[in-house]
């Protein structure tokens, strides 16, 4: 019982070394809910499927996945943009 009580505490010492909480205080940034990834997905599937159909919803497919996918990236910059300076590049 003393054995593994012994174990328990150097798993627990090992996983405080890895943990990299925010300090007290400091929020942690999630990204706001967004359907572009769900639209992005659909213009890939659409373009794969029309690949057995037509040429047209291949077209159709690919500019809905390349349109939001300019549009995803574009919300990411500009979200990134906005963290707070003592965020951008640490890891």
């Amino acid at each position: 019982m003393g054995r593994g009580l012994g174990l328990q505490r150097l798993a627990v010492a090992e996983r405080d070394d890895i943990v990299d909480a925010p300090p007290v205080g400091e929020q942690i940034h999630m990204p706001a809910p967004s359907i572009l990834p769900i639209l992005n997905a659909a213009g890939l599937a659409t373009a794969i499927v029309g690949l057995t159909i037509s040429v047209i919803m291949i077209i159709a497919g690919l500019l809905l996945f390349v349109a939001t996918a300019i549009v995803w990236i574009r919300d990411a910059r500009r979200e990134f943009q906005e963290l707070p300076l003592d965020h951008h590049g640490r890891h």
